[in-house]
């Protein structure tokens, strides 16, 4: 499973997923956009959102930290 996520230092949705993410044992990409316009455009390509955190799973844009909530629930992380 490859997970990356965009991220903002000072985003509490962000450190609580990857909190969760690294509760799980799973690694996972960050990709800080706080400064960074370039990352911060593909991130809002990508998703189609304008919002931190956001989280792709293989390559698949499955939204933020409420989402990545959801899939632990369901046993799907």
């Amino acid at each position: 499973m490859q997970i990356k996520m965009y991220t903002k230092s000072y985003c509490s949705y962000c450190h609580a997923a990857k909190n969760l993410l690294s509760k799980r044992g799973l690694n996972f990409e960050e990709i800080p956009v706080l400064g960074d316009p370039v990352a911060e455009q593909q991130m809002r390509k990508l998703s189609g959102r304008t919002t931190v955190p956001q989280i792709f799973i293989d390559g698949k844009p499955i939204g933020g930290y409420t989402e990545l909530v959801q899939l632990d629930m369901d046993g799907e992380l």
